[in-house]
């Protein structure tokens, strides 16, 4: 989604407040006209440790791009995650908050060559390669490189399907770019694949981790030191939903084709983290009643809301989804469509773990609930709908 770029403090909540006592309060307060996220970072907590109950062996790379606000980077940095990056702006972004480049794997099959020489300078060495062409740009520029292969193994059902973009096949393409990175004097060190943002098809794990197998024994046979698996993403993080299933084929895989402890097992999640700390808040400014030509009686209504496919609501443009809006007031006029900023709030419980965890510091929190600087809007009560990602 779009958000503005508003790292501001994040604020402590009391017992008595929640996420949609604050939205409500920002609404009655009259000041809010434009669309605004509360962004509940106990959310983003509880999902980590989840993360650690049930997928104990795999080391979360977050995925940047899903979110890159510079408090979620860094309350993500304080629990122990590290990072996918994608592109050099959000390489400097997680460095930004004191990341240790080690911590960030450059997860992008096909860099611009600034990117590459960039990764070099900031000793980001870690980075996805799937073909030919990416293994001559690496060798030229930044020879030293870490190098993982990036197969592709699609999921039957996903929000959105990235095996025609990335990953070469594991059977016919993998073994010769394995080999020509040899002869280039590279280093492969791993494994990575992605079965699709939002997968709803949960053995496409094992039959990835099952295919990767292959490809490591082919690395350790050309003499490479395959140390690292990276199962990528596609773990859903919406409300209600659960990892359940795709964690228990995960784990199972990783018994039968990954037993040796020695290696190293990680992922790159992005929504689960994200999708369900985030509630959206816009004001529906206008409606059209729809009616039957023959009896004039309403078919259905139309709402009109001060967001859209040009902002929060982008992600519809390029994977399926249903958003249903849940009532707060009674709205009106507005005067303008910006992107929506972000208010970030957290309970005490979870302020008393990051408040002194790297790189969070007692200076990026407030206590109160309510953000002192609302941008003015005409003063009217404004808030009419809601959507969760």
């Amino acid at each position: 989604m779009q958000l503005s770029n508003n790292d501001e403090l994040i604020h402590v909540m009391d017992t008595s407040t929640n996420v949609w006592s604050t939205i409500k309060d920002i609404a009655d307060s009259g000041l809010q006209e434009d669309p605004f996220c509360v962004c509940d970072v106990s959310d983003i907590i509880k999902k980590h440790e989840e993360w650690i109950v049930k997928l104990p062996r795999i080391q979360p790379f977050y995925a940047v791009k899903c979110n890159d606000s510079l408090n979620v980077i860094r309350v993500l940095a304080a629990l122990g995650t590290c990072f996918d990056c994608a592109s050099e702006a959000e390489i400097n972004k997680v460095l930004s908050v004191g990341v240790d480049p080690r911590h960030i794997i450059f997860a992008h099959p096909a860099k611009p060559l600034s990117h590459i020489r960039h990764a070099a300078a900031v000793g980001v060495s870690l980075m996805t390669f799937d073909s030919e062409c990416e293994l001559h740009k690496i060798k030229n520029l930044f020879p030293t490189a870490n190098l993982v292969i990036r197969i592709r193994c699609d999921a039957a059902v996903a929000k959105c399907y990235l095996g025609k973009k990335f990953g070469c096949n594991p059977e016919k393409d993998a073994p010769c770019l394995m080999t020509l990175a040899h002869s280039l004097g590279l280093e492969i060190v791993g494994v990575s694949f992605h079965v699709g943002s939002g997968c709803d098809d949960p053995p496409v794990y094992q039959k990835a981790i099952a295919a990767a197998r292959k490809v490591f024994d082919h690395g350790l046979f050309l003499g490479f030191p395959m140390k690292l698996l990276d199962i990528g993403g596609g773990f859903p993080g919406h409300k209600g939903c659960s990892i359940d299933r795709i964690a228990e084929v995960v784990n199972n895989a990783l018994e039968e084709f990954f037993p040796d402890c020695g290696t190293q097992v990680i992922a790159e999640p992005g929504r689960f983290y994200v999708a369900s700390a985030y509630t959206l808040a816009a004001n529906v400014y206008s409606k059209r009643e729809l009616r039957n030509e023959k009896d004039g009686s309403i078919t259905s209504v139309m709402y009109y809301i001060n967001d859209g496919v040009y902002g929060t609501f982008n992600f519809i443009l390029y994977e399926p989804a249903e958003v249903r809006p849940i009532p707060l007031k009674v709205a009106s006029p507005f005067s303008g469509f910006p992107t929506p900023v972000v208010y970030t709030v957290i309970d005490e419980q979870g302020w008393t773990l990051l408040k002194n965890k790297h790189p969070m510091t007692e200076t990026h929190f407030v206590i109160g609930n309510k953000p002192a600087n609302l941008p003015l809007g005409t003063g009217s009560d404004i808030i009419n709908g809601r959507a969760t990602f």
